[in-house]
C-alpha cells in the first residue's frame, strides 16, 4: 500500500510528512514542484520525492502507474493572496488545472481515498456567526475563487463518477516550515532582522489561528474516520484580530508598538473568517490541543534557530 502526497515540500504538507510517518508503516511517495514557498529539505527520510508539476499529465501518471497509491493527501496549492491579485494564473494552473489532473488519475489508477486539503477563504467574510460545512461559497480574491473551483471539481468527481473523496477546509495555519512571506512568520523574520512589521490598514481584520501539528492530527482522523463525499471544517478556536496578534508577537520577543508599521490595505480583503468544527469534533473525535501561546512559542523559537544560526 502506498499514499501520495502532493506539495509534500511546503509549509502544512511538510509537516503532515513528518507526522504521517509516525502514523502508517505504508510507503509514503511525494509529488512537488519545488517552487519558491518550498524547500525539499522538508521532506523526511524516508518519504520518496517526485519533482514534478502536478498539472503534468505525463510526469504524475508515471507516479500513479509505479506505485498505484490507495491514499492521496491532496496539499499542492498556489497559497499567497498578495501573489494571487497581481497574477492569478500560476492559481488557475496549479489549484485548478493541477487539481484535474490529479483527480483524473486517481480516477484511472482506482485510488481508494481522495482527501482534498482546502481552505475557509472559499466561503468568503461573515460579520457574525461561523462557517459551516453547508456554508455558501463566496470567495473574494482570485486566490480564493481558485481554490472554491477546485473544491467544486473534487466533490463533481465524487458524485459524477464516484471517486471517494474527502474535502477539509481549515484556517489560518501557523508553525514551523511556513513561508516567510505569511503573516506571522513574516512578522517574526522581520523583527528578527531589525525590520518593523506591516500591519494592513487598520489591523482590525479576524482570523481563527490553527497551529499546524493540530492540523496534521486532524488530517489524520478524516483519514482514518473521515466519510467519503463529505467536507470537514478544520478550526483553531482562536480568533483574533490582526493587530491583537502583531502586538502578541511583539509582546513574545520583548519589543513594542514602535515596531509596527501601518501600510495601505489590500484590495477585497476580508474582514473576518470564523470556522465552526462542531462536525469534525463530534463526530470524529477532534479538536485543537495547542494553545495559541504555546503554539506562538514554539514558532518563534523555530525561526530563531533558522534565522540567527
Amino acid at each position: 500500500m502506498t499514499i501520495l502526497v502532493t506539495g509534500g515540500a511546503g509549509f502544512i504538507g511538510s509537516n503532515f510528512l513528518h507526522h504521517l510517518i509516525k502514523c502508517t508503516t505504508e510507503e509514503i511517495i511525494c509529488i512537488d514542484n519545488l517552487t519558491y514557498a518550498a524547500d525539499w529539505h522538508n521532506i523526511p527520510d524516508p518519504v520518496k520525492l517526485y519533482t514534478t508539476d502536478i498539472a503534468d499529465k505525463h510526469s504524475c501518471e508515471f507516479v500513479f502507474k509505479k506505485y498505484k497509491p490507495s491514499t492521496v493527501f491532496h496539499f499542492a496549492a498556489e497559497s499567497h493572496v498578495d501573489n494571487s491579485i497581481e497574477d492569478c494564473s500560476p492559481f488557475i494552473h496549479a489549484n485548478i488545472s493541477g487539481t484535474v489532473n490529479l483527480l483524473n488519475l486517481a480516477l484511472k489508477y482506482e485510488v481508494g481515498k481522495f482527501i482534498h486539503i482546502s481552505t475557509d477563504e472559499v466561503y468568503g467574510s461573515i460579520e457574525e456567526g461561523y462557517f459551516t460545512e453547508n456554508s455558501n461559497y463566496s470567495p473574494r480574491n482570485p486566490y480564493s475563487a481558485s481554490k472554491a473551483a477546485s473544491d467544486h471539481f473534487v466533490m463533481a468527481y465524487h458524485n459524477t463518477y464516484g471517486l471517494s473523496t474527502i474535502i477539509t477546509n481549515c484556517s489560518n495555519n501557523y508553525g514551523p516550515r511556513q513561508y516567510q512571506e505569511k503573516m506571522i512568520p513574516k512578522a517574526i523574520t522581520n523583527l528578527l532582522s531589525g525590520k518593523k512589521v506591516p500591519v494592513y490598514g487598520d489591523g482590525q481584520q479576524i482570523r481563527d489561528w490553527l497551529y499546524v501539528q493540530d492540523h496534521c492530527e486532524a488530517l489524520i482522523e478524516v483519514w482514518l474516520k473521515g466519510k467519503e463525499g463529505q467536507k470537514y471544517n478544520i478550526g483553531g478556536n482562536c480568533e483574533m484580530k490582526n493587530i491583537d496578534l502583531v502586538r502578541s508577537i511583539l509582546n513574545h520577543m520583548n519589543m513594542g508598538d514602535d515596531m509596527i508599521e501601518y501600510v495601505n490595505d489590500r484590495p477585497g480583503h476580508d474582514r473576518r473568517y470564523s470556522t465552526d468544527i462542531s462536525k469534525i469534533k463530534n463526530q470524529l473525535g477532534w479538536s485543537p490541543r495547542v494553545s495559541f501561546e504555546d503554539g506562538l512559542d514554539k514558532t518563534i523559537e523555530w525561526y530563531k534557530k533558522l534565522i540567527l544560526k
